[in-house]
């Protein structure tokens, strides 16, 4: 870096030589000064921006210049996912860019973050939250990137609506989600169907829908009875949009958390081994079109599923039993709120879910008033006779693991 002095058009003004670790370099100019006391001034204010990293390279740059180079050089090598990136590219050109794209970066302020947020917050409430956690991470990057000086969301809060509830709680509408006898209804139904297994990883240990399509038999210990997720299958960023072949691809889970090894109910484990049966016997029969894959919700060829299989069985099903018509993630509402009804650590359960912390189980499904009103007496039988599940011996703060008694999943 370098500033100098120099005449401009009979008036004054300086020079600013930028030079990069990549051996190049540039040279800005800011002139428009009466005197060369004020253009040396204005040096000195730029000297003392240099020496403490504060100095602004691009003062010209546009929020949604700013925002669309972001996505490519930072997200786009950092998020792998096809779906996450997707919804980041929604979110920025959609949400954002709309409400404060034609803004330098220079001039964003405060003010203009809180309008924005305030803004969304008419809208959807998950729409809100994602623009704020989007605002931060690009402008703590504006940041490093010496595009702006100071981050003008820090801090800032999403506006408050009224609670109902108490604290970190949520109220779910009770027709999006199932009682236990209905639970039974599903479970019972869908052994004549496809998707029975998909249904069992879903509704009796929370997995998300891609998480289930992605269970292999290797990631089973038939010895404890335990399951480790850590795989999904899915589209990465970089494939071909549209392609069917490249929807299954094995990608990471969706988050670090997500990788988590859990204890399986008997009921599940029971159904995985006759469903073991059924694969080794397909294998022998076709030899030649079968490919041996070891995915657990399979075709009969061994051929992985794609996450939108179920859709047409599933919404069949919970018509032919009368069932309310709720999504397929509801089911995994179900599973971990009456965990949490039946008084289940949070950080075990966050465990369970694949959760980074026990504050998104509570803000996402935590419920102690409205939920599954009519089952709360028989959820300790569900969780019991169905699940078996043990209570947490032990919670080391220390790592964030989190011990499950794994005895009560053995016979």
């Amino acid at each position: 870096m370098l500033a100098y002095t120099v005449p401009v058009k009979m008036k004054y003004g300086y020079r600013v030589a930028l030079y990069y670790m990549d051996g190049t370099s540039h040279v800005q100019q800011k002139s428009g000064f009466a005197t060369e006391k004020e253009a040396n001034k204005a040096r000195e204010r730029t000297i003392g921006e240099l020496y403490s990293n504060t100095y602004i390279v691009y003062a010209n740059v546009t929020v949604e210049e700013f925002l669309e180079c972001w996505l490519e050089e930072d997200i786009s090598k950092r998020i792998t996912n096809y779906n996450t990136f997707t919804n980041y590219n929604h979110v920025v050109r959609k949400q954002i860019i709309p409400a404060i794209g034609k803004k330098k970066m220079v001039e964003l302020t405060r003010g203009d973050v809180q309008e924005l947020y305030n803004q969304m917050a008419g809208k959807y409430r998950s729409t809100a939250k994602a623009v704020k956690s989007l605002m931060n991470l690009s402008m703590r990057y504006a940041v490093d990137r010496k595009v702006i000086a100071n981050n003008p969301a820090d801090g800032l809060m999403l506006p408050r609506k009224n609670r109902k509830q108490p604290f970190h709680t949520r109220a779910i509408d009770v027709q999006k989600t199932l009682t236990l006898e209905q639970v039974l209804l599903l479970i019972e139904e869908s052994k004549k169907t496809p998707i029975y297994l998909m249904v069992l990883f879903n509704v009796l240990m929370g997995l998300r829908r891609q998480e289930s399509i992605g269970v292999k038999y290797s990631d089973v210990d038939f010895i404890n009875r335990t399951l480790t997720v850590q795989r999904q299958l899915g589209q990465t960023r970089t494939d071909e949009p549209g392609k069917k072949s490249l929807t299954k691809q094995e990608i990471k889970p969706k988050t670090r958390s997500s990788k988590r090894t859990i204890p399986i109910p008997d009921l599940l484990f029971e159904a995985i081994l006759e469903e073991q049966k059924a694969y080794e016997k397909h294998k022998s029969r076709r030899k030649r079109e079968f490919q041996d894959l070891g995915y657990i919700c399979c075709s009969s060829y061994g051929r992985p599923r794609s996450k939108d299989f179920h859709w047409s069985h599933y919404k069949k099903l919970l018509k032919d039993c009368g069932l309310p018509d709720i999504r397929w993630h509801d089911l995994r509402a179900t599973f971990c709120t009456m965990l949490l009804k039946n008084d289940f650590s949070p950080k075990a359960v966050a465990k369970l879910m694949g959760h980074a912390k026990e504050i998104v189980t509570i803000d996402v499904y935590g419920d102690n008033r409205q939920i599954i009103q009519d089952c709360v007496v028989e959820i300790e039988a569900f969780i019991g006779e169905i699940m078996e599940v043990g209570e947490v011996d032990r919670i080391d703060t220390a790592d964030e693991e989190y011990l499950i008694d794994v005895q009560a999943y053995i016979a």
